[in-house]
């Protein structure tokens, strides 16, 4: 899968956190990407979309991360979501995993990380 046919679903409640991971992922190659700022609009827009991939914080509004990730998961088994933590979240992150995230990262988010995920993505071929 070629990185500029893959489409990402960032979801994070901080504008800040969005558009760097945004700007970040649009260097990469990638040019669909849709923004969420919190756990239900995620679900509304993964729902609508369909991304192959989902960068999710674990505290946000309305629904949590954790409860957003389950709900993806029960509509589409398949889905890659990838749960971003801060510190003093760690135990939100055991959680997340168990619920079956793709993958997770600790914020401060480092570029290289979500390179490296987009990579194994596109290697994977979804």
């Amino acid at each position: 899968m070629d990185i500029n046919k893959i489409k990402v679903l960032i979801s994070d409640d901080s504008i800040l956190v969005r558009k760097k991971l945004k700007d970040f992922i649009i260097s990469l190659g990638c040019v669909e990407i849709f923004e969420a700022v919190d756990g239900q609009e995620a679900i509304d827009i993964y729902k609508d979309k369909k991304p192959d991939l989902v960068f999710m914080d674990i505290v946000m509004p309305k629904k949590t991360g954790v409860e957003a990730l389950i709900e993806i998961l029960a509509f589409d088994k398949n889905a890659k979501v990838v749960i971003a933590s801060s510190v003093g979240t760690q135990a939100h992150l055991k959680t997340a995993i168990e619920a079956g995230a793709y993958d997770f990262l600790q914020k401060p988010i480092d570029n290289n990380q979500i390179q490296k995920i987009i990579a194994n993505l596109t290697k994977e071929g979804k």
